[in-house]
């Protein structure tokens, strides 16, 4: 059999299973109201937490840094490509999340990667949150180092297995807000055991930095934690800062070990210096305008009141990521498809992005939608009787 008769067979697998997946194209900017396919929706599946995706002033300074330096840089950050723009967003960033350095990264993926490569050996372990994002868990499988996953948010297990290892350096590494489940990492707890167990703890906070705590800096104000106690930061600048790229924030020793060792930093092209530019602005945004926050967590609490007031299964979260927990995918796929024909963009969710078994509609909440935008989607969601739909 050849290669394509074997992957046909794989992907019918994959439809019969109510797990394949397909590609929407955008005719609009990101934002609230998109035409996506031809046709116009209420978005409520984007990252965009902030609503800064078509923000005039990061569009303006995106345009203003392609003048100034083009569309791309043009080689690695350590040959020629490291620019006035990159280092300038370094040094806002890192005073932004209260850390002596950042480092920039092409993505959070390649941020994941660079660090746990860099920071681990062979004998080494990296323990991690079953329920991390896959950048985390490629991570630590495409590592060095062995790997020990303990059940989600369980401490004891995480303990278990901290006090299990003697011998090398341990990594403990975990999302700040769970991507797809929208709670929050115990990590005042883990902190507290990686400093009993001499481990280091890495947060990846790519949906908590810009929307939690009171000036936006994320899980760790809102916990009011340091870099004493969590060494290593994470994060993305394409969901509340709505542009692209990463970047890992900490003492200068673990920026200058990164720019010497993560692969993943070290042997790729840098970001554009105009899309660095435009993040120099969101993240003055994200600074200043107190505002989007403060809407968007009253938004929050209207829909979580209204779901519970229709007692649709929402899981528990106190983040801008709302799932609401159905089980088989092609239930979630249906009523999925049921939302789009009401006008709704809402993303069925499944394995293997998931646990079998939970699949679910992942509602994503932005400061620039409307309290009658959630309105419609709870009479949506009511309409459709989510215990019905067959």
């Amino acid at each position: 059999m050849n290669l394509d008769n074997k992957l046909k067979l794989k992907l019918a697998e994959r439809k019969a299973d109510h797990l394949y997946r397909q590609r929407r194209i955008m005719d609009s900017p990101q934002g609230v109201e998109v035409v996506v396919d031809g046709k116009p929706y209420i978005n409520f599946c984007s990252n965009d937490y902030l609503g800064l995706a078509n923000e005039p002033v990061v569009n303006k300074a995106f345009k203003q840094g392609i003048d100034q330096y083009g569309s791309g840089s043009g080689a690695a950050h350590l040959v020629t490509g490291h620019s006035t723009a990159h280092h300038a967003l370094e040094e806002e960033l890192a005073e932004f999340v209260q850390r002596p350095r950042a480092l920039l990264f092409s993505t959070g993926y390649m941020a994941n990667l660079g660090v746990v490569s860099a920071l681990t050996e062979r004998h080494d372990t990296v323990v991690a949150d079953k329920l991390n994002h896959a950048s985390l868990i490629d991570a630590a499988q495409l590592s060095r180092a062995s790997m020990e996953r303990f059940a989600h948010a369980d401490m004891n297990a995480l303990e278990s297995l901290l006090a299990k290892h003697d011998k090398g350096n341990k990594l403990v590494v975990s999302d700040g807000v769970f991507s797809m489940d929208g709670d929050i990492a115990p990590v005042k707890q883990m902190a507290r055991l990686s400093e009993t167990y001499d481990a280091i703890l890495m947060i990846d906070d790519a949906h908590g930095l810009g929307v939690l705590g009171e000036h936006g800096r994320g899980t760790l104000e809102q916990l009011n934690l340091g870099i004493n106690e969590v060494p290593i930061l994470v994060g993305t600048l394409g969901k509340a800062f709505a542009t692209f790229g990463a970047f890992v924030a900490g003492s200068e020793e673990l920026i200058e070990t990164l720019i010497q060792g993560a692969r993943s930093y070290v042997y790729t092209t840098a970001l554009p210096p105009a899309v660095a530019e435009a993040t120099r602005a969101s993240l003055q945004c994200v600074i200043k305008d107190d505002w989007r926050r403060e809407q968007l967590h009253r938004l929050i609490q209207q829909f979580k009141q209204g779901a519970h007031e229709l007692g649709l299964p929402l899981m528990q979260s106190d983040t801008a990521i709302q799932p609401l927990l159905i089980g088989s995918s092609d239930k979630a796929l249906e009523i999925s498809e049921y939302l789009r024909t009401q006008g709704l963009l809402i993303s069925a969710i499944r394995p293997p992005t998931v646990p079998k078994g939970t699949a679910r509609l992942r509602i994503t909440l932005s400061a620039i939608h409307r309290p009658r935008h959630v309105d419609l989607m709870l009479d949506a969601l009511q309409n459709c009787k989510l215990d019905q739909v067959s």
